[in-house]
């Protein structure tokens, strides 16, 4: 297998991945958030893992998942082993990562929050009451202000606030 070979094999697998993470995010789009997020993690580390084929020539790499499934499937070498190392070991780093991505965000959230009902508590204070609407109502001239010279006593519908 030539140098080219090698590359656009893994061109093709790494178009092909994309579409499944792809897929499996279409999948999981309507699940709760903190389910959601470790499954499509877990879907990117198991697509996206490689692992030495030939444990004597480290330069060529194939994805884990297939060396995986490959060996036994077919009961051939010992690459097995390796494969479900490097899944185990890309696995660990990428939860660390998302557990310390999910550390910083959760308190960001909690204030960002606090911070909206502060603005929604202050946009309802000062919001006028349905009294005070009709009050306007009340006090404004009946001479064409609603709108054309002849429908003075033309009224608005107001919905109160829930």
């Amino acid at each position: 297998m030539t140098e080219n070979d090698y590359l656009l094999a893994w061109g093709v697998y790494t178009a092909s991945a994309l579409g499944c993470l792809l897929v499996w995010f279409r999948i999981t789009r309507g699940m709760w958030r903190y389910l959601r997020e470790p499954l499509r993690l877990l879907a990117a580390v198991l697509l996206f893992s490689p692992t030495a084929v030939d444990p004597g020539n480290e330069a060529v790499l194939a994805p884990a998942i297939a060396i995986t499934a490959l060996d036994l499937l077919l009961d051939v070498g010992t690459s097995v082993w390796r494969a479900v190392a490097d899944l185990a070991m890309y696995g660990l780093f990428a939860f660390a990562l998302y557990v310390l991505f999910v550390a910083i965000r959760w308190p960001l959230e909690r204030w960002w929050k606090g911070q909206r009902g502060l603005q929604a508590e202050a946009d309802d204070e000062n919001a006028p009451t349905l009294r005070e609407i009709m009050q306007r109502e009340n006090d404004e001239p009946a001479d064409g202000h609603y709108g054309q010279a002849g429908d003075g006593n033309r009224r608005f519908r107001v919905e109160p606030r829930l």
